[in-house]
């Protein structure tokens, strides 16, 4: 998808609970790349699973209620954005069909997708609305952005954290980190968690020592391309959801990749990428691997 030639931010709108933090960051984030921004709202169609009562005519009429309520919420976006950002161009789109797949195809031609996640329990949050975050960003064929807490913009300086694994998607990650450090003019720390279960631990002194040339090695290539950006990057001993959860606290945002060293074969989202979504506090931007 595109808009005049350019890859729109994409946000993903809950037809149940319009989130106005994930509007406002979507928003921000377009305004500052100079990109459209599209909202997009998921209308699951009335069917006869739940309500075997009605007749044909009346789930025909219960869908039409909900195409209309969506759009109804999809206006009061627009306008919310159109008063934060009066000159920024905005699209919207209710598209039937269930969510995930819906926002799989709309992060096509993307630069970004934005989503909300109400915070549940980690069980519930499986089966409900983190099960859409975590299908999206298996999925997407873009970074997709997760905003349930705000950036603490009040950080001075402020910084992203990445973390880093030595993986493919942790190059991928790496890279969009300084992009965004650069577009915010903020700093960037690179963390490697150190825990006995990481790839490269042999003893501990040795899995120090590799930890810490995975570290310089991210530096190689984009300090010149990058030079505004003040990078930190640190080995910290723990679990890597832990470490990144704690590193997060103060941050913009945490970037991570769709699959590092510590994900387990199956599974749609690495194990930390996972648990970030679960435990971080701050937006979480999770990269995918270039193909």
């Amino acid at each position: 998808m595109k808009a005049d030639g350019q890859h729109p931010v994409v946000a993903g709108v809950d037809p149940d609970q319009p989130s106005r933090l994930l509007l406002a960051w979507a928003a921000d984030e377009a305004d500052r790349r100079h990109l459209p921004l599209h909202l997009v709202l998921a209308c699951r169609l009335a069917t006869r699973a739940g309500n075997w009562s009605m007749t044909w005519p009346e789930l025909q009429e219960k869908t039409n209620h909900l195409r209309a309520a969506g759009e109804q919420t999809l206006a009061e976006a627009a306008r919310f954005v159109a008063e934060r950002h009066p000159a920024l161009p905005v699209t919207t789109r209710p598209v039937d069909g269930e969510p995930a797949d819906v926002l799989h195809e709309q992060s096509t031609g993307a630069t970004l997708l934005v989503l909300g996640s109400r915070r549940l329990t980690a069980a519930r949050e499986l089966f409900t609305a983190g099960s859409v975050a975590v299908a999206s960003i298996a999925h997407a064929c873009c970074p997709v952005v997760v905003v349930r807490d705000p950036e603490h913009s009040t950080q001075q300086p402020p910084y992203f954290v990445v973390g880093v694994d030595g993986s493919p998607a942790s190059q991928a990650a790496v890279d969009y980190a300084f992009d965004a450090a650069a577009l915010r003019g903020a700093g960037l720390r690179a963390i490697l968690a150190l825990h006995p279960s990481h790839p490269d631990w042999v003893d501990e002194h040795q899995a120090e020592q590799d930890s810490r040339r995975v570290l310089a090695e991210i530096a190689a290539g984009r300090r010149e391309t990058h030079p505004d950006v003040e990078l930190t990057h640190e080995v910290l001993r723990g679990h890597p959801v832990a470490v990144l959860a704690e590193a997060s606290t103060h941050a913009l945002a945490l970037v991570v990749g769709t699959r590092g060293l510590g994900g387990f074969t199956g599974m749609l989202l690495g194990s930390v990428g996972q648990g970030v979504l679960h435990h971080a506090r701050c937006p979480v931007i999770t990269v995918p691997t270039p193909v």
